[in-house]
């Protein structure tokens, strides 16, 4: 399965454009949080990506919460959030949010470790995790050199070893690539990246 993902666009119209171009070739498209800004602007982010024709599974990041990404999310898009589900015979499971607790404030939808480590608890198998926040060690350097990734990500990927794992969140680490056991680890950012998966 050829798979199209992303995170992050934060209402980048020439992004957005970029990626419904190349979703045409995809057979899945996958969407690691953070479409608006603040909260606001999520219509507008569902807008720029409405040409997107393959079936796509998204994630809120720590921009939108998970209702108000399901209430803005057109039909066919699916929303996971400590959920999962399967596309073509392909495992997904999806955990959202800001992982630990961000800085930021009342807008950020954020989860303690403790909180996510329950959510994902409820996946026993899974081919692709998408979480909006890195692992902890993986993808998750700040420009300050500090690694502000997710324990409970980290654990359940060490658990499950799926054959992805996708996120995004910490813009410094867009780009990074790297594993842990058999997981391929990705900190995708907003640019068109692709993957192949055998079912």
């Amino acid at each position: 399965m050829k798979i199209l993902a992303f995170s992050d666009l934060h209402l980048a119209s020439s992004r957005a454009a970029d990626l419904v171009v190349a979703s045409a070739e995809a057979d899945l498209v996958i969407g690691a949080g953070d479409f608006c800004n603040r909260r606001h602007g999520l219509d507008d982010a569902m807008t720029m990506l409405a040409g997107i024709s393959a079936a796509m599974v998204v994630v809120p990041g720590n921009a939108e919460s998970a209702e108000e990404l399901a209430d803005a999310a057109p039909e066919g898009v699916h929303v996971l959030h400590g959920t999962g589900m399967t596309v073509d015979g392909l495992r997904l499971f999806g955990l959202g949010y800001g992982v630990p607790v961000t800085p930021f404030g009342d807008w950020s939808c954020d989860l303690t470790d403790a909180e996510a480590a329950e959510l994902l608890d409820r996946c026993d198998t899974a081919d692709i995790l998408v979480a909006h926040s890195p692992p902890k060690g993986h993808g998750d350097l700040t420009s300050m050199g500090e690694a502000i990734g997710s324990a409970a990500i980290r654990d359940a990927i060490e658990r499950l070893q799926p054959q992805l794992a996708l996120c995004g969140h910490i813009h410094d680490s867009w780009g990074y690539r790297g594993s842990i056991g058999v997981t391929q680890i990705a900190n995708l950012g907003p640019t068109v990246n692709w993957f192949e998966v055998a079912i």
